[in-house]
């Protein structure tokens, strides 16, 4: 629709405006990227901890664990996840410092 001077009725949109949506699609994008990452990270140390437990604990696989192997596999999976938490933790402080660092330079 025009205006009474020829001019469009409806708002133009500031040349922000634009910029800004792109900026939150980026951000969007990004953070669907980190969550798929982060699955896929899952995904992976539970194969590898499946792998490595199973092969360690379970010599003769059958139709059911025994009581040991049901022990074995657990404590396994609960101290190759309490490394992975640590080393996980430690790598992202180490981040943070570098982090901090490169900014107060």
């Amino acid at each position: 629709m025009t205006s009474l001077f020829g001019g469009s009725s409806t708002p133009a949109r500031s040349p922000a405006a634009p910029h800004a949506e792109t900026a939150a699609r980026v951000e969007q994008l990004k953070s669907t990227i980190q969550n798929q990452l982060a699955l896929q990270n899952a995904q992976e140390i539970m194969n590898k901890v499946n792998e490595k437990c199973f092969v360690k604990c379970v010599p003769k696989p059958g139709t059911s664990l025994s009581s040991s192997e049901e022990r074995c596999l657990s404590q396994c999976m609960e101290r190759y996840l309490e490394a992975f938490d640590m080393v996980n933790r430690t790598y992202i402080a180490r981040l943070r410092k570098e982090r901090l660092d490169q900014q107060q330079s």
